[in-house]
């Protein structure tokens, strides 16, 4: 199983992107989906994370402007980001958490002017 990442790109501050990701096989019993990102020189970071059962939680960075939802039946993952600012500059990472720890390969996204 693997997990594909899309919708990064190069946006200017207060602009907004869909990140999305999709499992191309089954995953049992996931647990948590989540989004991370890790930024040139830095540790990776957990962004945001959705429960199977729909509750969400968003790190105090992004609160207010990113949004999390997922479908855990079509084993697909979304971050809504408006509001974009340098800092969020960044290679996001999606997870699925199951029996098994899945992690997709990544898509850049550069808030710049």
């Amino acid at each position: 199983v693997q997990l594909q990442a899309s919708g990064g790109g190069s946006v200017q501050p207060g602009g907004s992107l869909r990140l999305s990701c999709a499992a191309s096989g089954s995953i049992f019993s996931i647990k948590v989906m989540g989004w991370y990102r890790q930024a040139p020189g830095k540790q990776r970071e957990l962004v945001a994370t959705i429960t199977s059962g729909g509750n969400t939680n968003l790190v105090d960075s992004v609160k207010g402007r990113f949004t999390i939802s997922g479908d855990n039946a079509k084993q697909t993952l979304y971050l809504q980001m408006s509001g974009l600012k340098p800092e969020d500059t960044a290679v996001y990472y999606c997870r699925f958490i199951g029996m098994v720890d899945y992690w997709g390969q990544g898509t850049l996204v550069t808030v710049s002017s």
